[in-house]
């Protein structure tokens, strides 16, 4: 079983480094990993009406089964990778018509994966990256409104505090479970609740399981860990150091990104804040998502992987543990991506092409194309409420968040559904084999580097 031991994580007296992937898109689904607008819970709510019942069974079905297999764990550790942090949405556990009832199927799930990652030597970290109320303001946490409720009342909370009780008594005998991520990406907009909170499912996971390490996210998106207060035993907090290089929008590396110049120094600069908490209380440190999106263009990716190889060379320097964001998708982000030619991705084509035009995916996607109609509101704005500063990061992003990725993201759910008209049971699930790892491409650059990074890395179970 793997332990905090000071600064490090160990196995026995062995320093283990962990080095993975996160699968995003698999038990969470996210709208720029598979290609919808909106929400997870929009999005199937669409495919339901459009394909019926047994469509909708079969496609989500083998969905599930192909996304992740055997050969995809078998990819990773090829790669030397030893970990995979796998995200899952509390809905696979339970339904909020029936709060408490929890269900085998989330269960049989997980098992699936954390055994087809054990076979191949690599650990899981267990993400619930998506909670009851919503714990952060985003479309990952399945959130349609920019509300984070799960702060605010208890009874979400108790719900989840009930959920890590049942995982820890599952799992609590797993050695190749690196151990548990209780909430990703927590964002409690006054900070008071999140510290007595963790207290609370700290203790109560460890009256069921005291072995495995929590791996704890800083407030405001991972990035915030002053409202934390003392580090409890056995828990590892987890920074997310996403580089401004490194989004739709970001510039040159090195250049100006969002108006900031940026360099390796400023990139190391920026983890050393991040990770200052990490550093103060001598407690391990584990970037739990960080990476590039691309763009196609040779010469802007080109850059992109500088930065990620400069991000790693500083990670291992620091020895600080990392899972990259993310495994697969159709094709921004991932180290495995959906063939163009698939059907899937062939029948979704025109609702991307839709989403980038108006600036749906925030994760994809920039306001180029709506720059008419954003202009005027971030102009009044400024003029009428100059001191209107909501959280997290502001009133632009603010703005954008409710006209872009809430309003017209609902909006564009109908075209994504329109797109599965006419499919039948058996062609919905031919269309979820595209992201079996048969019919998709390894991105090679990408592959290469983290094959670098890992026979670089120090010693691993």
């Amino acid at each position: 079983m793997l332990r905090v031991d000071g600064s490090r994580i160990v196995a026995g007296d062995q320093p283990v480094v962990l080095r993975g992937v996160g699968l995003g898109g698999w038990m969470n689904m996210e709208n720029f990993i598979t290609g919808y607008p909106g929400t997870e819970s929009q999005q199937r709510k669409a495919l339901r009406r459009v394909l019926g019942a047994d469509g909708y069974t079969r496609f989500f079905q083998r969905f599930l089964d192909v996304f992740f297999t055997e050969d995809d764990a078998a990819l990773l550790a090829g790669l030397g990778l030893n970990s995979v942090r796998i995200p899952f949405n509390y809905r696979h556990f339970e339904d909020d018509a029936a709060p408490f009832e929890l269900e085998p199927e989330g269960f049989a799930l997980l098992d699936r994966v954390v055994d087809a990652c054990a076979r191949h030597g690599i650990y899981t970290i267990l993400d619930l990256h998506a909670v009851p109320g919503a714990q952060n303001q985003h479309w990952h946490s399945d959130n349609p409104t920019q509300w984070a409720h799960f702060w605010t009342h208890r009874q979400f909370q108790d719900r989840v505090v009930h959920l890590w009780e049942r995982l820890a008594d599952h799992y609590k005998d797993n050695p190749w479970v690196a151990g548990y991520n209780p909430v990703n990406e927590p964002a409690d907009v006054e900070g008071t609740t999140i510290g007595p909170f963790y207290r609370r499912l700290e203790a109560a996971i460890r009256a069921v399981d005291p072995d495995h390490i929590l791996f704890l996210d800083g407030n405001r998106y991972s990035t915030q860990f002053d409202q934390l207060g003392d580090p409890l035993p056995n828990c590892v907090y987890t920074a997310h150091d996403y580089a401004r290089p490194g989004f739709v929008d970001g510039g040159p590396y090195p250049g100006v990104s969002r108006g900031e110049y940026v360099d390796r120094d400023r990139v190391e600069e920026t983890f050393l804040v991040r990770t200052e908490y990490m550093r103060q209380t001598g407690t391990p440190i584990w970037v739990g998502e960080f990476g590039p999106v691309y763009t196609s263009d040779p010469a802007r990716d080109e850059q992109r992987y500088r930065l990620l190889e400069d991000q790693l060379e500083i990670y291992a320097r620091h020895e600080a543990s990392w899972a990259l964001w993310t495994y697969k998708d159709v094709g921004l982000q991932g180290l495995v991506t959906v063939d163009p030619a698939s059907p899937y991705a062939r029948r979704v084509e025109p609702v991307m092409e839709k989403k980038a035009r108006l600036g749906v995916d925030s994760w994809g996607s920039t306001d180029a194309g709506i720059r008419d109609v954003m202009q005027p509101i971030e102009d009044l704005f400024e003029r009428e409420f100059p001191d209107f500063q909501p959280y997290p990061w502001g009133a632009a992003r603010w703005i954008h968040g409710h006209v872009r990725h809430v309003m017209l993201a609902e909006a564009m759910v109908g075209d994504f559904a329109k797109a599965f008209e006419g499919v039948t049971p058996d062609e919905a699930e031919r269309l979820a084999d595209s992201f079996a790892l048969g019919q998709c491409h390894v991105r090679k650059n990408l592959a290469e580097i983290l094959r670098q990074a890992s026979a670089a890395g120090s010693r691993t179970r």
